[in-house]
């Protein structure tokens, strides 16, 4: 798959207000690209715009589909493309199943899951005229253990998982690659901001930074590679590089 140079790539961020999603909006215009900023906290996307050059910023609650279709126009009137998206909006769900609320539940999915494929297909004709159209899922390492009190969140980014591996092979032949971020436990507002960045929270896991998971998602769309899975334990610096 060819490499993608992100200057002057157009990249819609979503979850952007905090996080793993402003670092990567960081990272992205750190490597000259122009990221389009969309989350539900209109403020915290102007803050964050003014610190990167003016960059678009999209109030968006992404369980609409008239606010998911006025992003993508927002960011085809400043811009005139879409290159690529990064799906990372998402929120926790924590207890055990015996005690979990359904409608909360059903929020949950409904945001973590059913607004992840909206969006996808809100970005995806922009993305094919691009010729070579990047989309990062943010999923969980949750998926890969068995963990008591987090199995309703970590369903739904299993459902992120299967979506992504199949839509990268229904998309393979139309230039747009999808790959899929499998995060460690990482220092960001999610779950309450429980887990602080360096802090061991348990053993063999220790909280990364958000800008270190930031740099990563870059380096996914600058290769297209199919999944990343950050191992727990200490950062290494070599995965947020693009290999050889």
């Amino acid at each position: 798959m060819d490499r993608w140079n992100p200057s002057g790539k157009v990249v819609i961020v979503t979850g952007a207000s905090s996080g793993i999603g402003e670092a990567t909006a960081r990272a992205l215009h750190e490597a000259g690209a122009l990221p389009v900023l969309a989350a539900r906290r209109g403020d915290r996307l102007q803050q964050l715009s003014a610190d990167l050059d003016g960059a678009l910023a999209v109030p968006t609650d992404v369980t609409d589909a008239g606010q998911r279709a006025a992003l993508v126009e927002a960011a085809l009137a400043r811009h005139g493309q879409v290159d690529g998206l990064v799906n990372n909006a998402g929120v926790s769900l924590q207890g055990p199943l015996d005690q979990v609320e359904l409608e909360e539940f059903r929020r949950v999915l409904d945001l973590n899951v059913v607004s992840l494929v909206g969006m996808t297909q809100a970005a995806l004709p922009a993305l094919q005229a691009s010729g070579a159209g990047r989309i990062v899922n943010i999923s969980s390492g949750t998926t890969t253990m068995v963990a008591p009190g987090v199995g309703a969140y970590a369903s739904t980014k299993s459902a992120v998982n299967m979506i992504s591996a199949v839509s990268r092979r229904e998309l393979q032949d139309t230039g747009v690659a999808v790959s899929l971020l499998l995060p460690s436990i990482t220092a960001t507002e999610f779950a309450g901001g429980a887990f602080r960045d360096g802090r061991t929270p348990r053993p063999g896991m220790v909280a990364h930074s958000a800008g270190y998971v930031g740099r990563i998602v870059l380096r996914m769309l600058v290769t297209g590679e199919e999944r990343i899975d950050i191992p727990h334990g200490l950062e290494q610096p070599e995965l947020t590089e693009t290999p050889a």
